[in-house]
C-alpha cells in the first residue's frame, strides 16, 4: 500500500539580502535586493507501507525542506506530497497521528520536567487510553533500557539517553510512519546501537514505514535497503543499496604484510610503476588501490607471489561511505540508473 509519494515536488525561498556600505541599511528599506533559492526542485518518489528508505545528500541538499514539507510544516511552491492519501499542510492534524518524527537536533521532551511528565502530556494531546499507554512506556523503556530515566530531568540527561526517550515520545500514539532526522548524531557507539536495534524492530516486527536521513553511513547499511540520493535539490538516484554497490563500487584495495620493510618497499615500487595501479607503504605492509574495471585481481595476487613472498593479504571493497562521498565530489549523474531500476 502506498503511504508516501511526492510528485514533481519544488520549494523556493525568497531571500532579503542586505545592501553593504555607509547607507546600506537605508537602501534595503527603499530598494530590497530579494533573491530566490531552489531548495527542492522537481523531486519525485513513492514509499510503500513498511519500507525501510534513507533520504541522503550532503549539507544544503533539501533533505530537511523535504521532510518538513512530508510532515506538513512547510507547504510546497508546486507539485504534490501526500502521506496516508492526505496532503500534509492542509490536514496537519489528521496527519500528526499517523506520523512520528525524531530530530536529532531539537527535543519533543520538556527541558526542565521529568521525561514521564512529557509523556504523560503526548497521552493526552494524542488521547492514549493509560493502560495502553503504560503498556507502551512498559515496553519500549525496557527495550531501549531506560527506566532508570523516566523521573530524571531531561537537562540531566546526556545525548544518548535524550535520544532514547526522543524515540520513546516520538512512538507512543504508534504511528505508522516514522521520521527520522540525523536519530544518531553525536551519540555514542553503544548509544547507536540501541537506537538501530530498536528501529529494525519496529520495522519488522510493526511495519513502521521509516524515512531516514543521516550522515552515519553505518545506520544506511543496517537499516534501509533502498536509498533515494538528492543533491542540489534535485534527485540523482532511487533504488536499492545493493545495486547501487554493484555497479559503481569498482575499487578494490589489497594490503600485503612482506617480510620486512626493505622488501615492502621494493614490491610497492613494482606495483607502481603498472598503469592504474596506486601502491604506498606502510612499515612492512604494502597498500594497492586499483580500479576492478581496468586491473584484474587474480593478475595482480599472481604478480605479488611472483615478485614476492607475502606472509598475508586482505582485499577490501570500497565502502558506502567512501562511494557516496564519491557520487557526490565527482557530480555522478544517477538518473538513468534509478530510471532503469525503478
Amino acid at each position: 500500500m502506498l503511504i508516501l509519494e511526492a510528485q514533481e515536488l519544488h520549494k523556493s525561498f525568497r531571500l532579503h539580502e542586505r545592501h553593504s556600505g555607509r547607507f546600506g541599511l537605508l537602501r534595503s528599506l527603499l530598494r530590497p535586493a530579494v533573491r530566490e533559492v531552489n531548495a527542492v526542485s522537481g523531486v519525485s518518489f513513492r514509499v510503500e507501507a513498511g519500507e525501510s528508505v534513507a533520504y541522503l545528500g550532503p549539507n544544503g541538499a533539501g533533505k530537511s525542506t523535504t521532510i518538513k514539507m512530508l510532515t506538513g510544516i512547510l507547504e510546497p511552491t508546486g507539485g504534490i506530497v501526500t502521506v496516508a492519501g492526505l496532503e500534509p499542510h492542509k490536514h496537519r492534524k489528521q496527519i500528526s497521528y499517523r506520523i512520528g518524527c525524531v530530530f536529532g537536533q531539537r527535543s519533543q521532551l520538556l527541558f526542565d520536567l521529568p521525561v514521564s511528565d512529557s509523556f504523560e502530556l503526548l497521552r493526552y494531546m494524542y488521547s492514549i487510553p493509560l493502560p495502553v499507554y503504560r503498556a507502551r512506556i512498559e515496553e519500549f523503556a525496557g527495550v531501549l533500557q531506560v527506566e532508570s530515566l523516566l523521573r530524571r530531568p531531561v537537562r540531566t540527561l546526556s545525548l544518548g539517553q535524550r535520544m532514547r526517550c526522543e524515540m520513546i515520545a516520538a512512538l507512543l500514539h504508534e504511528p505508522d510512519i516514522l521520521f527520522l532526522d540525523e536519530p544518531t548524531i553525536g551519540l555514542d557507539v553503544v548509544a547507536k546501537e540501541r537506537i538501530r536495534v530498536f528501529i529494525e524492530r519496529l520495522n519488522r516486527e510493526r511495519n513502521v514505514t521509516v524515512l531516514l536521513t543521516t550522515h552515519d553511513l553505518t545506520d544506511i547499511e543496517r537499516l534501509c535497503p533502498r536509498l533515494i540520493i538528492i543533491d542540489k535539490g534535485r534527485m540523482l538516484y532511487d533504488g536499492s543499496l545493493a545495486t547501487i554497490k554493484e555497479r559503481f563500487a569498482t575499487r578494490r584495495q589489497i594490503r600485503f604484510a612482506m617480510p620486512d620493510a626493505n622488501e615492502a618497499a621494493r614490491i610497492a615500487a613494482l606495483f607502481a610503476a603498472l598503469p592504474e595501479v596506486a601502491a604506498v607503504t606502510d612499515n612492512h605492509q604494502v597498500r594497492l588501490a586499483y580500479d576492478q574495471r581496468a586491473t584484474d585481481t587474480a593478475d595482480l595476487l599472481r604478480l605479488a607471489l611472483q615478485w614476492g613472498n607475502p606472509r598475508d593479504l586482505t582485499m577490501e571493497d570500497e565502502n558506502i561511505e567512501a562511494l557516496i562521498r564519491r557520487i557526490y565530489e565527482d557530480d555522478i549523474d544517477l538518473r538513468g540508473e534509478a530510471a532503469a531500476i525503478v
